[in-house]
């Protein structure tokens, strides 16, 4: 019985240095610089009890704080998510007038682990200070009334005073200034739409600041249509069909909005009234990224063509849900196949990481097309995740006398 024990504690012994010497194997094998726990350092947040209480108090962004911003004049944030309920210039299926509340439920558990952002490396909930403002009180009646109100609420927190002060640059350590035209420091708003036509009032809130903007538009329609093609109407009258969410870029183009040759579009694979809408499109200042050619320039092409073409400008971001395939969200207003994936369009935001995005939206959600899943919502709401992250990490500024 003696022996038999001797030799268990033998075999023990022998398997344990076995495994240590496999361990210390293993350890020399790492890669030069990485880190095996990457937020075991003094990262804010690392510890704290994430999952509290997700399910109680009113529904926000990300249970982000409510605050009245609209009608509280002192309210301050770096980062406001304001909705648009607007629906009313849509071609096919209406619904989006449901997608603010839509996406906020679906961003409920996006801080239920604690919002660090790994791809990124970061978490924006602990570097700025990010509100939920509620919803433009958006009349359903009157179109021309309803834009006014969008464009009125949006302007109202862009010119508000950030939480948080530039800064300096991490490079050269010398202090940022501001890169808005009006020499001013300006918060960032995330708009939850709404039906894409919102996005003409949210550009000229922004030209109130920035004047001509670059934009990455996200869609799986150009938007860029001539009003005589899409809608059947010249006039400019903004209350009838000449403005509706597949003519919202001509109109902006055509008021000076878009800063042309900078702009671009991304996921496209609409039809067209024909090769015209094209020409159309060029006009009105954008560059395109098909759909389809995701399959020959994958990810990091279509990010490649996206940073080369917009530089190092300001730049608005839009994003139209229909961008992904309807497999992966298909509570959509005009649903298209043949888009991206989940997966591919976040990897892509991703990859615009270091860019000055100045505000951004997410649009067309219409809920009540959604399964009972919640699919489209909380795609919605982790394509917002990664735009947070991008916007968290880089300060709109730039060093003094510096191009």
């Amino acid at each position: 019985m003696q022996l038999l024990l001797a030799l268990s504690v033998l075999v023990a012994r022998a398997l344990a240095a076995h495994h240590d010497h496999h361990h210390d194997e293993l350890e020399d094998q790492m890669p030069l610089g990485y880190v095996k726990f990457p937020y075991q350092a003094t990262y804010p947040g690392d510890n704290e009890v994430t999952a509290d209480s997700i399910f109680s108090g009113i529904t926000t962004f990300a249970r982000l704080p409510w605050s009245q911003c609209l009608t509280d004049k002192n309210a301050d944030f770096d980062i406001a998510f304001l909705g648009a309920p607007f629906d009313t210039g849509t071609s096919y299926r209406p619904g989006a007038r449901f997608g603010p509340s839509g996406i906020r439920a679906g961003s409920r558990r996006l801080t239920l682990y604690g919002g660090y952002n790994v791809p990124l490396e970061t978490n924006p909930f602990k570097l700025l200070k990010i509100v939920d403002c509620g919803d433009v009180p958006v009349t359903p009646y009157d179109n021309a009334r309803a834009i006014q109100q969008i464009e009125d609420g949006h302007k109202e927190l862009l010119h508000r005073t950030p939480t948080s002060a530039l800064g300096n640059d991490s490079l050269t350590g010398e202090p940022l200034v501001p890169l808005a035209l009006d020499g001013k420091h300006h918060p960032r708003i995330i708009t939850l739409g709404g039906d894409h036509t919102i996005v003409l009032p949210l550009l000229r809130s922004i030209n109130s600041a920035y004047g001509a903007i670059s934009v990455i538009h996200f869609d799986s329609h150009l938007d860029t249509w001539k009003p005589s093609v899409f809608g059947g109407s010249d006039s400019q009258g903004i209350g009838g069909g000449a403005l509706n969410h597949g003519t919202y870029f001509y109109w902006a183009s055509q008021e000076g909005l878009i800063k042309n040759g900078s702009s671009i579009h991304g996921a496209i694979r609409t039809t067209l009234s024909g090769p015209a809408d094209y020409e159309n499109d060029d006009n009105a200042g954008f560059k395109r990224i098909e759909a389809r050619e995701i399959d020959t320039l994958g990810v990091d092409g279509i990010i490649a063509k996206i940073r080369e073409t917009v530089g190092d400008k300001p730049v608005y971001l839009s994003i139209d849900i229909d961008s992904i395939d309807p497999a992966f969200a298909p509570a959509t207003g005009t649903p298209e196949t043949g888009g991206w994936s989940t997966r591919e369009l976040r990897a892509i935001i991703r990859g615009l990481d270091g860019l000055h995005i100045v505000s951004a939206d997410i649009v067309e959600v219409a809920p009540a097309y959604d399964t009972n899943a919640e699919l489209t919502t909380m795609a919605a709401a982790d394509v917002l995740f990664e735009v947070l992250g991008v916007m968290a990490k880089t300060p709109l500024g730039k060093v003094a006398g510096k191009a």
